[in-house]
Parts: C-alpha cells; sequence; structure tokens
C-alpha cells in the first residue's frame, strides 16, 4: 500500500484546496457557485492552474469543464477519468464535488511528484454543472462530454429569463462548438468519482469511506389540484373542495408507498397554496413528488401506486388532479468489476469494504452511457449536505484518497 494513507498532511492539503474554491462564491453563507457565472469563471481557472501545477495539459472545453490529462508512459491515452463538478446548489457546503475535483487531482500531483506515469493516461474532469441549480437542467457538464448536450440544454432559462445559450456567449464559449466538448468512446477506458456520501450510513456504521454499488434511479412530477376557492368562515366543513387537504393526504400517501417499497425513499420538497391567504380556502395547490429507488421496476410500480392514490384522493374530495412527469432517470449500476477493485482498495486501506447505493444524482449518470463507472464515498458528519453544515474529517479524506489512488495505480482496464 502506498504511504500516501499515513501522510496526515495528505487530507489537510485537499480540505485546504476546498475551502479555497469555497471561498470562490456569491456573497451570502455558504457557497453559491453556479454554471456559466463569474465564480464558475474563477473557479475553473483556479482548478486549471493547480492542473498544470500536477503536470497536466489542462483546457476549459467547450461547456465550461475543466478537463486535465495526465498522459500515459506512451504520451497519449486512453484515459481513466476520475473527478466531479464544481458547481453548486445555493448556500451549499465546501466538499458536495469539489472534494473529488481535488482528491482526483491531488492524486495525480502524487504519482507526478514520484515521476511515475502508468500504461494508460488519467483525465481529471472538474464537471460544470451537475447541480443543475441556475437553468434547472441535469448533468449539463457530463452530457457536454458523453455528447448528449442537446436544445433542451440550450433552451433552458434561468431565473432572470437568460438562456443557457445566452449565458454561454456571455462566458465566452461558442454554443455552436459545444458538440467539441465530446469525447471519443475509444478515449474512455472508465470513470471513477470520489464524493462524501450524502447520507448517515458510514456514520452509523464507523466507516470512513464506503464502496457504490449503484446511483439510484429518480421520478419527479408536479400534481397540480384544483378546487373551490371560498371564504373561510362560511363554507360548512363537509360541503368543501379543500385542494390543500388533498396534497396533504398525498403527501402522506407519498410517504406511506415510500416506506413499503424496498430501497425506496420519496419526498414531497415544494407546496404551494393560492391565493395563499389565511381567510380563503385554497382554490388550487401544486405539490413536488420525488421518488427514488435502486431498481427502475420498483421506482416506477411506487409511482404508479401514488397515482392511483392521489386519483382517489381528488376524488373524494371533489377535487380536479393533475400529473405532471418532469423527470425519469435510470438508476445506474456500478459496473461489478469496478465495484471490486474499490471493495480491493478500500481493504488494501485496512477499512472494512462496505457496498452501498447512492440516492443522490451525480456525473456517473451521464458517464454510464459511454463507460463503465465506479465510485467511492467518503464519511460525511451526520450525513448533512446541501448546506454550510457540511463536514469532513482531514483523516477520512486521507483514506479517501489512498482508496482512489490504489485504485488508479492497480487498474488494468476493462476485464
Amino acid at each position: 500500500m502506498s504511504t500516501y494513507l499515513n501522510e496526515t498532511d495528505a487530507g489537510r492539503r485537499i480540505m485546504r484546496r476546498c475551502d479555497e474554491l469555497g471561498s470562490i462564491s456569491e456573497p451570502g453563507v455558504g457557497v453559491t457557485r453556479l454554471y456559466l457565472s463569474p465564480q464558475h469563471r474563477t473557479a475553473a481557472e483556479t482548478i486549471a492552474g493547480w492542473m498544470h501545477d500536477a503536470g497536466m495539459d489542462a483546457r476549459i472545453d467547450e461547456a465550461g469543464n475543466v478537463v486535465g490529462r495526465y498522459h500515459s508512459e506512451s504520451g497519449g491515452g486512453p484515459y481513466l477519468i476520475t473527478g466531479s463538478h464544481m458547481d453548486s446548489v445555493v448556500h451549499a457546503g465546501r466538499y458536495d464535488g469539489p472534494l473529488g475535483v481535488v482528491t482526483s487531482l491531488d492524486c495525480v500531483a502524487v504519482l507526478n511528484g514520484r515521476g511515475r506515469r502508468l500504461p494508460f493516461g488519467i483525465e481529471v474532469v472538474a464537471f460544470s454543472d451537475e447541480e443543475g441549480t441556475r437553468f434547472r437542467t441535469t448533468l449539463a457538464g457530463s452530457r457536454a462530454i458523453t455528447g448528449q448536450f442537446g436544445d433542451d440544454l440550450f433552451n433552458a432559462k434561468d431565473a432572470q429569463g437568460i438562456s443557457l445559450r445566452e449565458a454561454m456567449i456571455a462566458f465566452g464559449l461558442d454554443p455552436e462548438a459545444v458538440a467539441r466538448a465530446a469525447h471519443r468512446p475509444g478515449d474512455m477506458i472508465g470513470y471513477v468519482e470520489l464524493h462524501i456520501e450524502q447520507g448517515p450510513v458510514l456514520q452509523a456504521e464507523g466507516l470512513s469511506v464506503g464502496v457504490v454499488t449503484a446511483i439510484s434511479g429518480q421520478t419527479r412530477a408536479v400534481v397540480t389540484l384544483k378546487g373551490a376557492a371560498n371564504h373561510a368562515g362560511t363554507v360548512p366543513m363537509g360541503m368543501r373542495k379543500d385542494p390543500l387537504l388533498a396534497a396533504a393526504e398525498i403527501a402522506l400517501a407519498v410517504e406511506r408507498i415510500a416506506s413499503v417499497h424496498p430501497h425506496t425513499v420519496g419526498t414531497v420538497g415544494f407546496v404551494k397554496a393560492d391565493p395563499g391567504l389565511i381567510n380563503v380556502i385554497p382554490g388550487e395547490v401544486s405539490l413536488t413528488v420525488d421518488l427514488r429507488s435502486q431498481a427502475d421496476s420498483v421506482r416506477h410500480a411506487a409511482f404508479d401506486e401514488l397515482g392511483v392514490a392521489a386519483r382517489a384522493i381528488a376524488a373524494r374530495r371533489g377535487v380536479e388532479i393533475d400529473i405532471d412527469k418532469i423527470l425519469d432517470l435510470k438508476s445506474c449500476p456500478c459496473a461489478p468489476d469496478f465495484v471490486d477493485r474499490i471493495a480491493a482498495a478500500v481493504e488494501a486501506a485496512g477499512t472494512r469494504p462496505l457496498r452501498l447505493p447512492s440516492g443522490a444524482g451525480h456525473d456517473g449518470m451521464a458517464m454510464s452511457t459511454v463507460t463503465d463507472i465506479g465510485m467511492i464515498f467518503v464519511r460525511c458528519k451526520d450525513g448533512i449536505s446541501h448546506s454550510p453544515e457540511e463536514s469532513v474529517t482531514a483523516a477520512d479524506v486521507a483514506t479517501g484518497a489512498a482508496v482512489l489512488l490504489h485504485f488508479i495505480e492497480n487498474f488494468q482496464g476493462k476485464p
């Protein structure tokens, strides 16, 4: 095993760079670094500079990703890709995304410091837009690299009405050239990502790192309920057509249905009542539903069951209902060979290799359409993410870095 694991400074070094990236943010609490913003530009240039320092050729590509290549011993590819995303949600923490970018960089810097090249190249990518916060897009950076950047992305607009296409031009990118960001399949031999867990399992198990088996699929929908707005004091309870009460029942149905399906979670994250006055029975209510599961068949069955339940609730309460499915992402299993290799690297680090799924989405979902993927989780305190309270320890980060470096150094290509 590399002495990397015993270098306690490695974890601190990686965390210091995450802190530096965390300072590149819109004003306010936590980190806010959105796609195609001035903060994106500054972060991209900072990361590209670190890539150069680590012995890589680096550039900002046509979609705003930062791509650094550490060439093979023969001077080229193909490349094992690693990295994560550099964008954030609003008021985020410092580690969701950047930890994977900086740890990948540090692994390459260690190899470069030893003067070591491998039979294959290593490509580190800082994806430009995984969170989709500004334009409500999905995986724009990795979709560009996998050749899936289409009109649905170009035409998306932010809260100010600026289209993604317009924002690309303002950033200094040419929308007509975005296809050049796509990688040739023959240049890629795999993708591996290190990421904070964003959940409490590793902490509960007392483990620094985990081995991801799959990224859960997602179904998202907006449910709209229309009833009869009226005076809060004049309509008897039994004569009301109250869409908010129907929405409350549907939210409880989401909880109930998700709870009885294996490895499934369901969330109602947004509810809006119109007109939203204290003395008026609402006339219309909308709510969002987010269902996730490792198995697509289970998720689809849960969503169908929810649809039946929601329509029955609406009919009983005398309100109209519309269910608009706005997202349906397939689950993404990690390549079994990659899972086994990461597990071996975890064991080499002296840790029990716990295998677990990811309930959050990642760039690996796009990357899996063109190459095999694997993921390493690093424990985060109380499982908190998408919050300034995100927290990791230097010791856990050092273990994660050692696992990633072991995986890279012992990678033999596709089985």
